[in-house]
């Protein structure tokens, strides 16, 4: 069983910057992947960022050039720098891994959310 342990969320000023982090601990095989995705009141869930565990980032339109993903593969952590928050990046945030166990299982795991308004 892995759990994913979210940090970091808060009220922000339009403009502001917030750091989300998120540590998986537990039965951890291999990590493929980690990211974050959001929900805004009234949408679906959407991708922000991800980061393979080779390196490899994908972020969405809205978001680049604001938002930096970064993992910590030794402490098994993903982080969001988010800068130059929007009102419209109010959303609860969502941590995101996606594991490979043995015999080739893939797993994916959520973390519970964590509140990121932006607001003057």
């Amino acid at each position: 069983q892995v759990q994913l342990v979210e940090s970091g969320g808060g009220l922000v000023q339009p403009g502001g910057s917030l750091r989300l982090s998120c540590a998986a601990s537990g039965s951890i095989f291999s990590i493929n992947a980690m990211g974050w995705y959001r929900r805004a009141p009234g949408k679906q869930r959407e991708l922000v960022a991800d980061i393979t565990s080779s390196g490899t980032t994908n972020y969405a339109d809205s978001v680049k050039g604001r938002f930096t993903i970064s993992m910590d593969n030794a402490k098994n952590t993903v982080y969001l720098q988010m800068n130059s928050l929007k009102p419209e990046d109010t959303a609860v945030y969502y941590c995101h891994s996606n594991e490979l166990g043995y015999w080739g299982h893939e797993y994916d795991y959520w973390g519970q959310g964590t509140q990121v308004t932006v607001s003057s």
